[in-house]
């Protein structure tokens, strides 16, 4: 299947002051730092409507939605953005309202030769490495250094997968009916192609399910369900996602403070899971508490502090990531910098490895969850050996490059 970017021209100016996908670059030691001092001037008087717009969102539902009308997509894990196409001027909003276009440089020249010349379309960034979508890829591009992000594009180009149209030439789409908008997306985009490309989509309801199960071993991250005859509402969660979930017992291997700093509540759990070879691996966190519970869990914890870095298997991270966020095998640390906001207080404090948590999560990326998971219950019954990759569940890679070869039904 092919993705089809559009651009949009601006009314006025728009300055770009800031970073990429959806991470809050609000903090000026990180890679915003960077979009400060890269500023463009650009107009965009021959689009209807100028950049940036917000997003429209989606709400998330327990299953698939009965009945007819709907259109079906799967749904995409990269970062969203709104492209802009006004002749040779390009810009890629992020969800943020802000520009993704210095971390993307290599998605100009493909977005100029398959777009219509002028036209806004609604989108994800992706990265694909290895027959699935690579999330983490994407994380390095937020980068201050450009570079870096040079690097990386030669490494790891970026793809752009389209799924709305928001403007074509002086016309606003946006009070166009969403089935009536996805049939001229495929009109403008029927020619394009590689790295551009247009999402699947379905209106019957078998189909999707049967995505929702195979598209998962490419990365992605469940489905969306938007109604045929509904606008394109922006800000709004007009929208409808589907995600995967399950369960799995992970090991509490520390914790976090909540931000209002240390000795007043606990923020998230970190979570560890252990490999055929027996190490344990940090996996992720858990922080959906409430204020009360987040009181509590401190005395809970307690006596799990007393000694818990003499033999904890996490004991070296704490050097690591006075180095970087990764160790010398490339793994994430819970002590690591964030990506998303360079000013974040990341430190941790270890607890004895004692405890099992059950925990819900979407899915897994390489050796980690995608997302924070949410807290079950307390497994008191399970010894924390048990606590292993194994119990996962895995899904069968489904090639993304079959997907994107793939035709909308």
């Amino acid at each position: 299947m092919q993705i089809m970017c559009l651009g949009v021209s601006e009314r006025g100016t728009w300055q770009n002051m800031g970073r990429g996908g959806t991470p809050p670059f609000d903090d000026a030691r990180g890679p915003h730092a960077a979009d400060r001092r890269y500023t463009r001037h650009v107009t965009f008087d021959r689009l209807p409507f100028p950049p940036p717009i917000e997003p429209m969102l989606a709400k998330a539902s327990d299953g698939l939605p009965d009945g007819d009308g709907w259109l079906f997509e799967p749904k995409w894990d990269g970062f969203r953005a709104i492209v802009f196409r006004d002749g040779d001027e390009v810009l890629i909003q992020s969800r943020d309202l802000k520009p993704l276009d210095r971390y993307f440089p290599e998605l100009a020249a493909p977005l100029r030769a398959s777009l219509p010349d002028r036209c806004v379309v609604d989108g994800e960034v992706v990265i694909s490495r290895g027959g699935a979508l690579d999330f983490e890829a994407l994380l390095l591009r937020i980068h201050p250094a450009a570079s870096r992000v040079r690097l990386l594009t030669a490494a790891s180009p970026a793809s752009f997968v389209a799924w709305d149209l928001l403007a074509l030439g002086a016309e606003d789409l946006r009070r166009v009916p969403q089935g009536d908008r996805r049939a001229r997306l495929e009109d403008v985009l029927a020619a394009a192609a590689p790295p551009i490309h247009l999402t699947p989509a379905t209106r019957d309801r078998a189909l999707a399910a049967e995505w929702f199960d195979r598209f998962e071993g490419a990365g992605l991250d469940g489905v969306i369900a938007k109604r045929l005859d509904a606008p394109y509402q922006p800000g709004k969660r007009a929208m409808l996602k589907i995600k995967h979930q399950r369960t799995a017992d992970c090991v509490v291997a520390g914790f976090r403070w909540h931000k209002n700093g240390p000795g007043t509540h606990v923020g998230s759990l970190l979570l560890g899971l252990f490999d055929d070879a027996g190490t344990l691996h940090h996996v992720g966190i858990t922080s959906s508490f409430t204020w009360e519970r987040r009181a509590s869990l401190l005395a809970e914890l307690q006596p799990l502090r007393e000694r818990a870095l003499d033999d904890h298997p996490w004991r070296e991270w704490a050097e690591w990531s006075a180095a970087g966020d990764a160790d010398a095998s490339g793994q994430r640390l819970p002590g690591a910098t964030s990506r998303w906001n360079r000013g974040k207080d990341l430190s941790w404090e270890p607890l004895r490895p004692e405890r099992v948590a059950e925990v819900a999560y979407d899915h897994l990326q390489g050796t980690r969850f995608r997302h924070a998971t949410t807290f079950k219950r307390w497994r008191p019954d399970k010894p924390t050996s048990e606590c292993r990759y194994g119990q996962l569940e895995e899904t069968p890679a489904y090639e993304i490059a079959r997907i994107f070869g793939a035709h909308p039904e």
